[in-house]
């Protein structure tokens, strides 16, 4: 059945007052909708892609069967990222997601594109692989401008390393492939929650995670991955309940 109810699993693993309050349901998208062509990108729902600048313009993401599948072209130089303005402090984001081979790894990048202290907007990331999920605060970690152009200069010192080293943490997590699985995200503060078809992975804490405005999620690809039913939530203020 292509619909499965993420939240009825994951409110088990979340704090009690989300599971009190799941919010205002600021963006969904199940993809119950069909490409007028196979040839170019018609994702729709307004959807973008970075196919045109990193990857000639060729198709890497298809609407197939009432889901997403993204695939990273021979010619790509970046990984593919698909993304969709969703504008939250504190919220959630669930979506339905299949990995192929035990390789494939599916990126979530929470960014906000008017922030000029980091690269390309990249506050935080959540990797899910077949063996492990990590957070990633890029904001005060490896996007921070300051260490972004020390790297490309490579001047970066060893204390800066091991800073962004810290800003980091992997947590072990085996996945079946060519199966669907729930992903469920929360934010709260400087804390992300991460639980897998209803169970909590971890949580981690860092500063870069509280940044008052998350703008954007984009899904990133360097292999394949299937996505659908991606919903997100901005968590009502403590004030407003």
């Amino acid at each position: 059945m292509k619909h499965i109810l993420v939240a009825t699993l994951a409110l088990a693993v979340l704090p009690s007052s989300y599971a009190e309050d799941r919010g205002k349901l600021i963006f969904e998208d199940r993809f119950e909708r069909n490409e007028s062509q196979e040839t170019t990108e018609e994702i729709g729902n307004d959807w973008t892609t970075n196919s045109k600048t990193r990857a000639g313009g060729n198709k890497q993401v298809d609407l197939k069967n009432g889901a997403m599948h993204i695939t990273m072209h021979a010619d790509a130089d970046h990984a593919v990222g698909v993304g969709h303005a969703a504008e939250f402090c504190d919220g959630t984001l669930e979506l339905r997601f299949m990995l192929e081979d035990e390789k494939d790894v599916l990126g979530v990048d929470i960014a906000d594109p008017q922030c000029k202290e980091v690269h390309s907007g990249h506050l935080f990331k959540i990797d899910v692989g077949t063996e492990q999920v990590t957070v990633d605060d890029k904001k005060s970690g490896t996007m921070n401008m300051k260490f972004y152009e020390a790297r490309k200069a490579k001047t970066l010192t060893p204390e800066q390393l091991a800073f962004i080293a810290s800003k980091k943490k992997t947590f072990p997590n085996t996945l079946e492939t060519g199966k669907w699985h729930d992903l469920l995200i929360n934010v709260a503060g400087d804390t992300v929650r991460v639980s897998i078809d209803g169970k909590a992975i971890e949580s981690f804490a860092s500063e870069g995670v509280a940044h008052p405005t998350k703008r954007m999620i984009r899904l990133s690809v360097s292999r394949q991955a299937w996505v659908d039913d991606v919903r997100v939530f901005a968590a009502t203020p403590a004030a407003e309940k």
